[in-house]
C-alpha cells in the first residue's frame, strides 16, 4: 500500500546497499523519507525532484529535526545513496538521478550553514534550560562534579519525565517574567527616598531609641513605646471607617530591627549598622539602606498565630497590589485593586466572619494604600493609583530578589538580534518601539538586516513576526541583503513585503498562497504568548477592510504551514461571525486530516 512505501523503500535500500558494499545510515534514510511522505505528501521515492530536495533540506528538515553541523555529511550521503538506488533500480531515469545528485551538491553548503545556525540557537537555548533546571535543584554551575552528577541523573530519567520537568520549568520561567519598565536616574530615586516619610520616621525612631533597655522580647517597654509614639507623632492610631491601626509604631520597630537600622538583642537596643547608610549623602549607599527598610515594611509576613486581623492580613497581601501596579501600563482605580484583593482573600483564607470581613478588609486596604502614598511609593493619577519612580525601582529590586526577570527599557541596545527578539516578547508596544529604536541606532543597517533575517530563518512564528516588524524599521540601505534572502521559504514573503514597502525595484505583491501563509504565521506567533481569543481579536484588527474571512478560511487549510490547524481551531472557537467560525472548524478538521496528525515546529 502507498502508506507503507517508506518502510518498503528503507528495506529495499538496505538490501541494495549491502549488495553494493555501501554503508547506509538506515535511521537517517527513514527520517528523510518519512518527512518526504508526511510533510511533503510524496507518494514514493520516485516522485522526488530537485525542487523537492531543496524544500526537504532547506525548509522541512530544519523545522522538524534537531541536527548539528557534524551530521550534515551523513545526511547528504544518505540522499546520494537514495539517488543512486533510484537510478540502479530504474525507478527514475539516469538523467533524473544525475539531476538529484547535482542538486544535492549544489545546496549542500547552504544546507550546512542553515543547520549550523539552527543548531547554534538550539544549543544555546538548551544550555540555558539545563542550567536553569540545575540551579532550581540547588546545583552550583561552578561545581563541575555536581553538574556532571546532575546531568547523569537527568539523562537516566524516562523521556516523558525529562520532558515534563523541562516543560514545567519553562512555564515557571514564563510566569517569572514581568514587563519592562523605565528607571529614573539614581539621583532622582535617592532624593525621593530622602523625602520619604519612611526614612523620616525610621531615623526619628532610631534617634529617639539611642541605647536603652528593652523588654525580654526585645521590644520597647510600655512607657517607652508611649513616649516614642508621642515623639514621632504616632500617638493617635490611623483609622478609616470602622478600622483602626494602633500597631504602626510596632511595625516600624520590627522593620528597623530587621533592616539593621536598630539593633535589639538580649534586652538591649542600640544603633544598627544600616543607620549611617540611611543618613548617607551617597545616593547608592542611601538606596541600599532604604530598600531593606521598605522590604521589611511592605512584606511583613504575619503568621496570624493570635487570630486573623484584617490590618495584618492586608499588609501581608499588599505585595500583590504592588506587583499589579508594576505590571500595569495605566493607573488603576483603588476599587479595581480592592476587588482583586478581596477575591484573593476569599480564596486564600478561611474566614470565620465571612460577612463582616470584606468591609474590614476594605477599610484596612484604604489605610495601607494611604501609607504607601506617604512613603512615596504610590501616587494618585487622576482617579487611579500608580507607582512612583521610587516605587517602580523598589518593587523591581524585590522582584529580582525573588527570582523574577524584570527587564529595563534600553538594556537591549547592545544585544544580539536573537536576544532583542526574545526580549521584545515581554514588551508593551510603546516600550518596544523605544527599545527597537535604541537597538537600531547602534547597528549598521546591513548587519541589522542580516541578523534579523537569521532569526527569521531559525526561529518560530513569534520570533519571525517580531523580527519582521523590526526589519521594517531598517532603511533601504539593506536592500541587497534582503533581496539575497528571498530564496529561503520562511523568509521570502516577508522579504517581498519589505522590498515592496521600501520601493525597491524587485519588490512585488504577495501571491495569494503567500498572503495566506503570512496570515497563519502571524496568528501562530500570537498564539505562542496570547490566549486564543486575544490572538484572534488582534488578527482580525490587522486584516484589510472588506476581507472575506469565510472564503479565506476555506482556503487556509491547504496552506503549507504546520500551525494552520491550530490557527483554524482558534478562529473556529473565537471568530465573532458564526458562519465564519463554523467554516474555520470544518477547515481545521481538513487540515488535521491532510497532515495525518503529523506535527512539526516552525
Amino acid at each position: 500500500m502507498a502508506d507503507n512505501w517508506v518502510e518498503t523503500t528503507v528495506g529495499d535500500l538496505r538490501r541494495w546497499a549491502d549488495e553494493h558494499g555501501k554503508a547506509l545510515d538506515e535511521p537517517g534514510a527513514r527520517i528523510l523519507l518519512d518527512l518526504a511522505q508526511k510533510e511533503m505528501g510524496l507518494t514514493g521515492p520516485d516522485a522526488l525532484t530537485p525542487e523537492h530536495l531543496r524544500e526537504l533540506l532547506l525548509k522541512v528538515f530544519p523545522e522538524s529535526v534537531v541536527a548539528g553541523r557534524e551530521d550534515v555529511p551523513t545526511i547528504l550521503d544518505v540522499l546520494r545513496r537514495i539517488a543512486a538506488y533510484l537510478r540502479d533500480t530504474k525507478a527514475v531515469t539516469a538523467d533524473a538521478a544525475a539531476g538529484l545528485e547535482a542538486e544535492i551538491d549544489r545546496i549542500g553548503p547552504e544546507f550546512e550553514e542553515l543547520v549550523a545556525s539552527v543548531d547554534s540557537v538550539e544549543r544555546q537555548a538548551a544550555a540555558e534550560v539545563i542550567g536553569g533546571l540545575m540551579q532550581a535543584d540547588g546545583v552550583s554551575l561552578d561545581d563541575q562534579e555536581a553538574v556532571e552528577a546532575w546531568i547523569s541523573d537527568f539523562e537516566a530519567l524516562p523521556e516523558h519525565e525529562r520532558y515534563a520537568r523541562t516543560e514545567g520549568y519553562l512555564r515557571q520561567v514564563e510566569e517569572m517574567v514581568v514587563p519592562p519598565v523605565r528607571l529614573a536616574p539614581e539621583a532622582e530615586l535617592a532624593d525621593a527616598a530622602r523625602r520619604s516619610s519612611l526614612t523620616r520616621l525610621t531615623l526619628a525612631l532610631a534617634d529617639w531609641t539611642g541605647e536603652r533597655d528593652l523588654t525580654e522580647h526585645d521590644t520597647l517597654t510600655e512607657a517607652d513605646a508611649e513616649a516614642a509614639g508621642a515623639a514621632l507623632g504616632l500617638e493617635t492610631p490611623r483609622s478609616h471607617g470602622q478600622m483602626e491601626d494602633s500597631g504602626e509604631l510596632e511595625r516600624f520597630w520590627w522593620a528597623a530591627v530587621e533592616a539593621e537600622v536598630i539593633t535589639a538583642a538580649d534586652g538591649r537596643a542600640g544603633p544598627g549598622p544600616a543607620l549611617d547608610g540611611l543618613r548617607s549623602t551617597d545616593d547608592a549607599t542611601l538606596l541600599g539602606a532604604w530598600l531593606p527598610m521598605f522590604d521589611a515594611l511592605a512584606v511583613p509576613g504575619h503568621d496570624y498565630a493570635d487570630g486573623l486581623d484584617a490590618v495584618e492580613l492586608v499588609q501581608n497581601e499588599m505585595t500583590g497590589v504592588l506587583i499589579h501596579l508594576y505590571e500595569q501600563e495605566e493607573p488603576t482605580e483603588p476599587e479595581t485593586l480592592l476587588g482583586a484583593l478581596l477575591d484573593h482573600v476569599e480564596e486564600a483564607y478561611d474566614l470565620s466572619d465571612a460577612d463582616g470581613m470584606p468591609a474590614l478588609v476594605s477599610d484596612a486596604f484604604a489605610l495601607e494604600l494611604a501609607a504607601l502614598e506617604e512613603w512615596g511609593v504610590v501616587r494618585k493619577s487622576g482617579e487611579g493609583r500608580e507607582l512612583t519612580p521610587l516605587g517602580v525601582w523598589a518593587v523591581r529590586e524585590l522582584l529580582i530578589a525573588d527570582g523574577f526577570t524584570a527587564p529595563v527599557v534600553g538594556e537591549l541596545a547592545g544585544a544580539r538580534a536573537s536576544e532583542l527578539i526574545a526580549g521584545l516578547t515581554w514588551y508593551r508596544p510603546e516600550a518596544a518601539d523605544e527599545e527597537i529604536g535604541g537597538w537600531l541606532a547602534g547597528q549598521d543597517p546591513k548587519d541589522a538586516a542580516a541578523d534579523l533575517l537569521d532569526v527569521m530563518r531559525t526561529g518560530g512564528p513569534g520570533a519571525r513576526n517580531l523580527a519582521a516588524a523590526v526589519l521594517h524599521r531598517v532603511g533601504p540601505e539593506a536592500a541587497a541583503v534582503v533581496r539575497a534572502a528571498q530564496e529561503h521559504p520562511l523568509v521570502s514573503p516577508y522579504a517581498a513585503l519589505w522590498l515592496n514597502a521600501t520601493g525597491d525595484p524587485s519588490g512585488r505583491e504577495l501571491a495569494r498562497e503567500e498572503y495566506l501563509w503570512v496570515f497563519v504565521d502571524t496568528v501562530a506567533g500570537m498564539l505562542e504568548t496570547a490566549e486564543p481569543e486575544e490572538a484572534v481579536e488582534a488578527a482580525l484588527l490587522d486584516l484589510p477592510p472588506g476581507a472575506e474571512m469565510e472564503k479565506m478560511v476555506d482556503e487556509l487549510w491547504r496552506t503549507d504551514h504546520p500551525g494552520v490547524a491550530d490557527v483554524l481551531e482558534a478562529l473556529g472557537a473565537h471568530h465573532p461571525d458564526k458562519a465564519t467560525a463554523k467554516a474555520a472548524r470544518t477547515a481545521a478538521y481538513k487540515a488535521r486530516s491532510a497532515n495525518q496528525g503529523a506535527g512539526r515546529g516552525v
